[in-house]
């Protein structure tokens, strides 16, 4: 989810702001602006560096959203402590490592370059529940067959009730065309035949989700949990190797959980958080301390979380079976300059050279001359599409 709730916030700020100001939908340009310090601040029970990041709301006609620089952040528990965060990369980085704790109250303090000053209301952290498992299987949705990855979770206490998850992916991605010798054009535009790179043969590719993914057992007669947190196609070229994912589960509170849930369906809905009666916007348990007219928006959340990390190959759950195309069409085709016919497999006119400085196509077989065949970059060359490094948590069967 990274980045999703600064993202979905802001949208929705600018929206409040454009449907107050103009009385027509076109063109799309501010014509009144309110500048609105958006937060993200997650605090876990994990000991680690804690992180929050500060953006400002941006006009319609902005790009991006610019980061809130130089502010003043820290934040106080009701033990007497007090945690700073040194700003660092477009966020604020906690100076030490340092984890929330039980019956503990915690509050955020924030103080702008520009004077305006903001405060969290105090928050304690949820309950500490880990989840059971993360299990991968053979599943079929909506008619198509795929992989499920289901999470499991379970308190005989029901005191857990509320969960968010996030989850990020990383899956093996071998080049099916590659070759220990590529062709490369020379500084004059002259071919000539190289050792390939090996690094180019295996990469890891990686995806986080980008949408909330909650669920409640309030109205279960248990509080146990069979979540659904992901579906692939077993047709999607992501599983064809290994794939792993590595799966994040947070206990929220009801007014983080009722917080989170009505941006979803705000965002789902494609609308906006406008009220016919009463515009604005979202609100959540931040608020100005020394001016009322000073806007803020997010949540600042202290939630316990557990993670796993689960691994599959596409043989493990698909015994036999050919494995998903590969991301592009890796059919080897050669150039070809007659001008009157153009035979398979030479379906392009002309000569390989352009195209080869432009980097569009990738060495396969032959000599250098009329008969040599190519591939898609991607077929031979996975750097393309994903990285060759190997994340170090990455394990092999």
């Amino acid at each position: 989810m990274k980045f999703y709730l600064i993202k979905n916030i802001a949208f929705f700020i600018l929206l409040t702001v454009f449907f107050n100001s103009c009385t027509e939908a076109y063109p799309l340009v501010t014509n009144r602006y309110e500048e609105v310090l958006v937060v993200e601040a997650n605090i876990t029970n994990e000991l680690k560096k804690q992180e929050i990041k500060l953006t400002k709301s941006a006009k319609f006609e902005d790009e991006g959203y610019l980061s809130e620089t130089g502010a003043e952040v820290f934040i106080t528990d009701d033990a007497g402590n007090k945690y700073n965060f040194t700003e660092d990369s477009e966020k604020y980085v906690s100076d030490i490592d340092f984890q929330a704790v039980p019956n503990t109250k915690y509050q955020l303090h924030i103080n702008t370059k520009d004077g305006r000053s903001f405060e969290s209301l105090p928050e304690m952290l949820t309950t500490i529940n880990p989840m059971q498992s993360v299990v991968a299987a053979v599943e079929e949705k909506d008619g198509v067959n795929g992989v499920g990855i289901l999470v499991n979770s379970f308190d005989p206490a029901s005191s857990s009730t509320y969960y968010r998850y996030e989850y990020e992916e990383t899956y093996k991605v071998i080049a099916p065309k590659w070759r220990k010798t590529t062709l490369k054009l020379d500084a004059n535009g002259f071919p000539y035949f190289v050792t390939n790179n090996p690094d180019t043969q295996t990469c890891y590719g990686s995806k986080k989700n980008v949408e909330l993914l909650l669920t409640s057992t309030n109205d279960l007669k248990e509080d146990r949990v069979n979540y659904l947190i992901r579906f692939i196609n077993d047709q999607d070229y992501i599983i064809t190797t290994r794939y792993s994912i590595l799966v994040k589960q947070y206990i929220e509170s009801q007014a983080a959980y009722n917080y989170y849930n009505t941006l979803k369906k705000t965002a789902a809905s494609g609308g906006t958080i406008v009220s016919p009666n009463q515009p604005g916007f979202l609100l959540g348990n931040l608020r100005s301390t020394n001016n009322s007219n000073s806007k803020i928006a997010g949540y600042f959340d202290v939630c316990s979380v557990s993670t796993e990390r689960i691994y599959f190959n596409y043989e493990d759950l698909f015994p036999g079976k050919f494995p998903p195309p590969y991301i592009v069409d890796c059919k080897e085709f050669c150039y070809s300059e007659a001008e009157a016919f153009v035979p398979d497999p030479c379906t392009h006119f002309g000569t390989y050279f352009d195209d080869l400085s432009l980097e569009k196509i990738i060495y396969f077989s032959g000599t250098g001359g009329s008969f040599t065949y190519w591939v898609e970059p991607p077929c031979g060359d996975c750097t393309t599409i994903a990285s060759s490094i190997k994340p170090p948590f990455w394990v092999d069967n």
